[in-house]
């Protein structure tokens, strides 16, 4: 018996709490009418392959962070298509009947400013009668539209969301609040902390003549995007551990660095890791970066950073 869902689609980028209304109402939607809850994404990103402004777009979530965490928010199936200039010229229409013939979609759930297809349609749009809820699961059915519409899925649109204001919650407005260091409001609207996942890598070791021995980070995913430039108290997750940590990104312009880095002191460790996945998630920002006249007197700051860190 072929397999039926209740379906969303979009990037999601960062998975965040504005995101996590629709999802919310995907998977109870699901559960009520005993189908399988969808997410329908793409990767790379659309501005990467469109190059609009693709030289300093940077992400929420590599494609591996954004499936955990949709799984985790209780999706059952997340479906990756790539995106491609092709996959960009297809309209609102062919798109909908894709979602149905290959997903088996019987009910599509789209936020109140989404959009689909090359058309760039809204669901009034695709059906006039669609009516927005102000929180899942209150959301609205829209009447079918497949006999009057001919976008050809079998069942509703399901709008959820509320009118866009100054302060709602977007992707955009996270990556401003992470590009100017608001650690708080960056989390505060992602609804979890904010990290970066990588290898170890050796660095000058500068950090450990001093006491204060960092492990250098280079991200598994190059577009990540990485705070604005200071110190930061972090948790960080090594060897299956989480410790508490500081984390400097910058240039280093004590020791006469030029190249951004991001190295973290974990508190209370001192073992091997070169060559090993770590992860930080951002607690606070505490500093700005900046040159001190000696190795002392940066060491000095640094024990007050790891009291605060602490």
């Amino acid at each position: 018996m072929r397999k039926v869902a209740v379906v969303t689609t979009g990037f999601f980028d960062g998975v965040h709490l504005g995101h996590r209304h629709v999802i919310e109402t995907v998977v109870s939607s699901a559960r009520e009418r005993g189908e399988e809850a969808i997410v329908v994404t793409f990767w790379p990103h659309p501005r990467t392959v469109l190059q609009q402004d693709a030289r300093d777009f940077r992400l929420l979530t590599s494609l591996e962070e954004k499936k955990a965490l949709l799984m985790a928010a209780g999706i059952d199936r997340v479906e990756v298509l790539p995106f491609t200039r092709e996959f960009a010229a297809m309209r609102a229409d062919g798109y909908l009947q894709m979602l149905r013939e290959r997903f088996g979609a019987t009910l599509v759930v789209m936020g109140y400013d989404n959009r689909i297809g090359s058309d760039r349609l809204t669901a009034w749009e695709i059906c006039p009668s669609s009516t927005v809820a102000s929180r899942p699961p209150k959301a609205q059915l829209s009447p079918s539209y497949t006999a009057e519409g001919g976008h050809g899925l079998s069942k509703e649109i399901l709008v959820v969301g509320e009118v866009q204001s100054e302060g709602s919650i977007s992707s955009t407005r996270i990556r401003k609040a992470l590009a100017a260091g608001d650690i708080g409001l960056a989390n505060a609207m992602l609804g979890y902390s904010y990290g970066l996942y990588g290898v170890v890598v050796a660095g000058n070791r500068k950090g450990r003549t001093i006491g204060f021995p960092t492990a250098n980070m280079q991200l598994y995913e190059p577009l990540k995007l990485v705070p604005l430039n200071g110190v930061y108290a972090v948790e960080t997750e090594v060897l299956g551990r989480t410790f508490a940590g500081m984390c400097n990104i910058g240039t280093r312009p004590t020791v006469g660095g030029t190249a951004r880095t991001i190295e973290t002191h974990i508190l209370g460790f001192d073992e091997d890791i070169y060559g090993l996945p770590m992860r930080i998630r951002f607690v606070r920002r505490i500093r700005d970066e900046r040159k001190f006249p000696s190795l002392d007197a940066l060491r000095e700051q640094l024990i007050a950073d790891a009291a605060v860190c602490r």
